[in-house]
């Protein structure tokens, strides 16, 4: 037993439910009960704090459900982190697991929830000691500004593990993960607050922060370009809503037949974007990550890690402004669908939806594909040339997808609405396909 086995066995996790299924009912409580307290969370502040240096990155919290300022400052950042390197170590052959056991994914779970609580207890100290989040600058100097960066820490280090053991609780008790529904939830909050907020815009006093009441200031007032500005990033944000809810339906159905049932079969599904939204959120916290430890360090950030919005230069500057930034366009694309292939490819053959995994689960099932011998060997080579496909496309398109949404300048940057759309939409399919039967039934007329 290697020595991070041993490590994972002494770690406390949550306990899954007893039960093979839960109701609806059940997992509905779970899921509200630790959104309410991830929520409340988010607005306790830290103790001690005195310089937020982060609160300028509002996308990066919205990426990596975070609040800056408060203990659920670290947000979900250290769990993406950690999956990210568990699975370019993987990728690389330098650490080996058998997804296809349950020892080797219990393997995988333990190594990945080590790297988690790494991470998080990595990125307090960067966030604190690298002036992030710092105490008072009236207290420099002096024993208290330790005494107080040891406290902060502390205190995201509480959080971060907080949210490790939230993400558990979804996971076995509720709806989809918890990574999933704290972007969710961020994006949600973001998207209302860019679109209906009416105070006056800290840039522009002379007009509210929300796109819509600017857009009717704005024609009010006759001011055409800040009216097209708004109603640009207004159209942005529905265009980005329909693409993604239309592209979600698309899918490849193999029929399949019960082996001992003649006449009887079904279609099985495989959805274009075959890895969903992961990818998405893979990348774009790796990007947040740059931009926010490149900040740290005092560096100058990359380029590609804040995409220029095509509209507003287009409106602005016109097409002699558009070509200065073609650059950083055409690099921000190329990085966005690159990196979304490689992470879906990844996580296809670490989350069993590669081939040999899908065949033994429609084996299990007693299915098999009509006109071919029941053999798994058979029905995985025909799965391939399904699931290689759509894992390579449907990363590349969710990837692109993304990356122009981004640069149309969407209200809460068109990644978070991808992400939030997608997850969104897997779970209403989730929910409908395993709890319609058990919900209540005004519910279920909804979900109809």
């Amino acid at each position: 037993m290697s020595l991070s086995e041993r490590i994972a066995q002494f770690l406390p996790e949550v306990k899954g439910p007893q039960q093979r299924r839960l109701s609806f009912k059940e997992k509905l409580k779970w899921t509200l009960i630790t959104l309410v307290l991830f929520l409340v969370l988010s607005l306790i502040p830290l103790y001690g704090l005195g310089e937020n240096g982060l609160q300028q990155f509002e996308f990066l919290s919205i990426i990596l459900g975070a609040s800056f300022g408060s203990i659920m400052s670290l947000g979900i950042g250290p769990l993406v982190t950690a999956s990210i390197v568990l699975q370019l170590l993987k990728g690389s052959q330098i650490v080996k697991f058998d997804v296809h056991t349950h020892e080797g994914r219990a393997r995988y779970q333990g190594i990945q929830k080590i790297l988690g609580l790494f991470f998080v207890l990595f990125e307090a100290l960067i966030y604190v000691f690298m002036g992030g989040l710092a105490p008072s600058e009236s207290l420099r100097g002096t024993p208290l500004y330790f005494q107080f960066e040891l406290l902060l820490v502390f205190q995201l280090l509480l959080g971060g593990i907080l949210v490790i053991f939230m993400d558990e609780v979804i996971s076995k008790w509720g709806f989809g993960s918890g990574i999933s529904l704290f972007i969710v939830a961020g994006v949600a909050q973001q998207i209302f607050i860019t679109a209906f907020n009416p105070l006056p815009s800290p840039t522009n006093p002379d007009i509210a922060a929300g796109a819509i009441p600017a857009l009717i200031q704005s024609l009010a007032a006759g001011d055409p370009q800040t009216a097209g500005l708004k109603l640009a990033a207004i159209i942005s944000t529905v265009v980005v809503f329909l693409i993604v809810v239309y592209t979600q339906g698309m899918k490849v159905e193999i029929p399949l037949s019960f082996g001992r049932v003649r006449g009887q079969g079904i279609r099985w599904p495989l959805k274009f974007f075959y890895t969903s939204n992961i990818p998405v959120i893979l990348v774009a916290a790796l990007l947040a990550n740059i931009q926010l430890w490149t900040q740290l360090a005092g560096w100058q950030t990359p380029g590609f890690v804040n995409p220029p919005d095509v509209l507003t230069t287009s409106l602005t500057t016109g097409f002699s402004g558009l070509l200065l930034v073609l650059p950083s366009i055409l690099l921000y694309l190329l990085i966005m669908v690159i990196g979304s292939v490689i992470f879906s490819v990844f996580w296809m053959q670490t989350a069993n939806m590669d081939p040999r995994s899908q065949a033994e689960n429609m084996m299990n099932s007693g299915l098999q594909v009509a006109g071919f011998r029941r053999d798994p060997r058979v029905l995985e080579g025909i799965l391939k040339r399904y699931i290689w496909p759509l894992t390579i496309l449907g990363g590349a398109a969710v990837g692109l997808i993304a990356a122009l949404a981004d640069l149309t300048g969407a209200l809460s940057r068109g990644t978070g609405i991808l992400l939030a759309v997608m997850i969104i939409y897997n779970l209403y399919e989730d929910i409908a396909r395993h709890h319609m039967m058990d919900m209540h039934p005004m519910m279920r007329k909804f979900m109809e």
